[in-house]
């Protein structure tokens, strides 16, 4: 029996993604920041304690909760393979082209025996503007008197102020992270709607890294 396709997207809780904030159906809003990792394999046993401390200091002076996501994914070889070719095309010395034949060669067989993963660390920053329910029978009966166009300014006011308060969180975010030596930056639109897609499609392979 095929799916509904109305009823498949009420599990999804999106309304829409605006300048990179993610809106949930109940109004409720989301920053995604992606981070990189750091490998505490490469440094000292001090290191490795004062960066586990420092990250847990950082979780403990936060007021608000987050969600860390963490996305792993294959990684697609094939534009890297298209390069090497066309490198091959261009070039004029005979033992070049043998070497990097036999490197592409080794890349197939590498990768046909083993997977390469790449990781994507993300940090889901919330903010949920409490109201009092006895203010929303009169906030309804002021907007019943409103043209369209006035509604939609008054909503949009009220976005970004709720966007406002929800970037102050994202900054307390990355100057944390960024205190632990993690770099970190907010996803805009094109690149939240990206994360979303590879989520519902967790079938296609990793084309791309954003963040080094």
């Amino acid at each position: 029996m095929a799916l509904n396709a109305k009823a498949t997207q009420e599990f999804v809780p999106i309304k829409e993604v605006r300048d990179g904030i993610v809106v949930l159906k109940n109004d409720e809003l989301r920053a995604i920041v992606l981070a990189n990792s750091v490998n505490l394999s490469l440094k000292s046993t001090d290191e490795q304690q004062a960066t586990i401390m420092q990250f847990q200091n950082f979780l403990n002076t936060l007021d608000f909760s987050i969600q860390i996501s963490i996305q792993s994914r294959r990684l697609d070889i094939r534009p890297y393979l298209l390069l090497l070719e066309n490198r091959i095309k261009v070039q004029n010395e005979p033992l070049l082209k043998l070497q990097t034949r036999e490197y592409i060669d080794f890349i197939k067989n590498f990768t046909d025996s083993v997977a390469i993963m790449t990781k994507n660390f993300f940090i889901v920053v919330p903010y949920t503007h409490t109201t009092l329910k006895s203010d929303s029978g009169i906030i309804d009966k002021i907007f019943s008197s409103k043209n369209k166009a006035e509604i939609k300014a008054a909503q949009q006011v009220a976005f970004e102020e709720k966007r406002s308060q929800l970037e102050e969180r994202v900054s307390v975010i990355q100057q944390g992270l960024s205190r632990c030596g993690i770099n970190s930056a907010q996803l805009g639109t094109e690149e939240v709607v990206e994360v979303f897609y590879k989520v519902f499609n967790p079938g296609e392979v990793e084309g791309k890294v954003r963040l080094e």
